[in-house]
């Protein structure tokens, strides 16, 4: 096994502690007091909670750096120093609805050598709290669950391979385009899920649990984690034109290393069609 570093012990610790209330929030969901952020997108209490927890953490162990967080926005750090990119829990709606199946992101990003803004992902944690499933990756180190090493699937047939998806849904996504990708890849592989949870999307491809992921309009908190998960295991990134960026969100398909380029002329080809 690879040292864990005192990086990842401080993110995980941070998200362990976040994961213990969000865990005990969960027996409670329906005493939450929840607001509404837009169409379908919620905000909740112990979201809110488990970002401040997040926060203290991480703050007190490098007060220097920076944050960009879903609920509490971009915070600037010292010039040159890296920020962390939080999703306090990235699965709301699951969350909310009683479904166990949710995680805490936290990636690490570098800033640019030339200051013209932010670079590569260098560090990531996953944490799932109901199944205390923590992935974490740091550049040029690989990837692991817990203590064991992780590698993309070994899968080289479209026809036996699981991929993961996100559906659009009200006020988000476009339902016309995501049905001809869905309606171009469907025929050509064993199953197609959506789970809701992107960040555990990445975790589990980086797992070999799915060959595969796609999704459009997401946000750097969703996937700046799992982007680094999928490629210290072996596995690639890219956006739909095909980019390998630091952090994919607006589009994003994940693959193992046989099948992403086959998956990318898929989507291509059904984006354009």
């Amino acid at each position: 096994m690879s040292a864990i570093s005192g990086l990842i012990r401080i993110m995980e610790k941070a998200a362990r502690k976040a994961g213990g209330r969000l865990r005990r929030d969960f027996g409670e969901v329906e005493h939450l007091q929840v607001s509404r952020k837009g169409p379908s997108d919620f905000v909740s209490k112990a979201d809110r909670n488990a970002e401040r927890t997040l926060w203290d953490e991480l703050r007190a162990a490098r007060p220097e750096w920076g944050f960009l967080m879903e609920e509490g926005g971009e915070i600037a750090g010292e010039e040159g120093k890296p920020r962390f990119i939080i999703d306090p829990l990235d699965g709301t709606t699951n969350f909310l609805h009683g479904i166990p199946h949710f995680a805490i992101s936290i990636a690490v990003q570098e800033p640019k050598l030339d200051g013209s803004g932010w670079g590569e992902v260098t560090a990531a944690l996953v944490y799932q709290p109901i199944t205390d499933e923590s992935f974490w990756a740091e550049k040029a180190r690989g990837a692991w669950l817990q203590d064991r090493r992780l590698r993309v699937s070994a899968r080289r047939h479209l026809d036996e391979s699981l991929i993961a998806t996100g559906i659009p849904f009200q006020g988000a996504g476009d339902p016309h385009e995501w049905s001809r990708i869905y309606t171009a890849l469907a025929p050509q592989v064993a199953g197609i899920r959506r789970f809701g949870a992107a960040s555990l999307d990445l975790a589990w491809v980086a797992a070999g649990r799915y060959e595969g992921f796609w999704e459009k309009g997401l946000k750097p908190w969703d996937t700046a984690a799992g982007c680094l998960l999928v490629r210290e295991a072996g596995g690639f990134v890219s956006d739909w034109k095909g980019r390998s960026l630091p952090v994919c969100d607006a589009e994003v398909l994940a693959g193992n290393d046989a099948l992403h380029s086959r998956l990318h002329k898929v989507l291509a080809a059904a984006v354009k069609g």
